[in-house]
């Protein structure tokens, strides 16, 4: 059982669904101590590229930019057939309205419904013989991939572009901004980008007036007992809970710490949401039904919660979606409407 978790949290964070897990630690704590949720940081980094940079220039073929592997990628044109080997990149390309360009996804991907009826090209092993088959004009790749197959795809003259693992929200506006460069759908980023900042910046407002004593201590469990995983700092979990004016009641831990049930019961959440109803049957009853559970304030008062956990973990358009679930288990009264 130690083995098939450790597999599994290790899965997450190769595929990018839980961002930040392989984050450096110095960065992830000066991108909090900075701004606990990224929105402004955000804001300014949008404002700033707008000041240096007009639309035509941002939309120019060829376009060069140096990529998280380090590599300088030049993307001759708007490429006209996309192959996205990262459920985030996906998400993105799909947002982009780049249905019909995309022509082959990883065997992980999702979301949308769309992109379940595209070729597939692998999971965490890519299929180099099948990306190359489909004659991709572009290869979305992400800093967790391999680096081999990263290689061997550049070697047999495939563009790929690597984007980094954001750890913050200015990180995933960053992506969205630099796919939409690449792709020739800048001005569609930039509408993502504005939109998502508009839409935190409601839901901070909306749960800005919460009282401090009404604030709401959250624990987050992305893997069952008796193995059980949580979410600390310098991940996506935190922030989106910094949004809605929740506390992390593991945000003295850092990434993805594993905790014992001795130290969580002496948490005492008000709330505990779970991420692996995609997996177990019953999310619910896995955590009331605990022995030595029963004084734990979330299960007094019958509040636990699964959400799904690419809503609020994966580094794209739906993290806002994500913010709104959680606002409405943490927050129900606030979010009613």
């Amino acid at each position: 059982m130690k083995k098939l978790h450790l597999l599994f949290v290790s899965i997450l964070v190769v595929l990018g669904l839980l961002s930040g897990c392989g984050s450096d630690d110095d960065q992830s704590e000066n991108n909090n101590a900075t701004n606990d949720n990224g929105t402004e940081q955000a804001e300014d980094n949008g404002a700033n590229n707008n000041e240096t940079e007009s639309e035509d220039e941002a939309s120019a073929f060829p376009y060069t930019i140096n990529d998280a592997s380090g590599e300088d990628v030049t993307i001759e044109k708007a490429p006209e057939r996309i192959v996205s080997v990262i459920p985030s990149n996906t998400e993105i390309a799909f947002a982009l309205g780049l249905d019909e360009e995309i022509v082959g996804v990883s065997d992980h991907d999702d979301y949308p419904e769309a992109a379940t009826e595209k070729e597939k090209v692998g999971g965490l092993e890519l299929n180099i013989e099948a990306i190359i088959a489909l004659d991709p004009d572009l290869v979305l790749a992400e800093a967790g991939n391999p680096e081999a197959a990263i290689k061997q795809l550049r070697d047999s003259g495939m563009t790929v572009l690597v984007v980094p693992t954001p750890t913050d929200f200015a990180g995933v506006y960053d992506n969205i901004t630099m796919l939409g460069k690449a792709t020739g759908t800048y001005e569609k980023a930039e509408e993502i980008v504005t939109s998502m900042q508009a839409d935190l910046a409601a839901l901070q407002e909306k749960t800005k007036d919460i009282p401090e004593a009404d604030r709401k201590q959250v624990f987050i469990e992305i893997s069952p007992s008796p193995e059980i995983y949580t979410a600390g700092k310098g991940t996506f979990f935190d922030q989106l809970l910094n949004v809605i004016n929740a506390t992390n009641a593991a945000g003295g831990e850092e990434g993805w710490p594993m905790l014992d049930q001795e130290a969580i019961i002496a948490l005492n959440p008000d709330v505990i949401i779970t991420t692996y109803g995609n997996y177990v049957a019953d999310p619910h009853a896995e955590v009331a039904d605990r022995d030595g559970w029963s004084d734990v304030t979330a299960i007094q008062n019958d509040a636990i919660y699964d959400v799904d956990t690419n809503l609020v973990s994966r580094p794209g358009p739906r993290l806002v979606e994500g913010a709104k679930v959680l606002g409405k288990a943490i927050y129900p009264d606030v979010f009613q409407d």
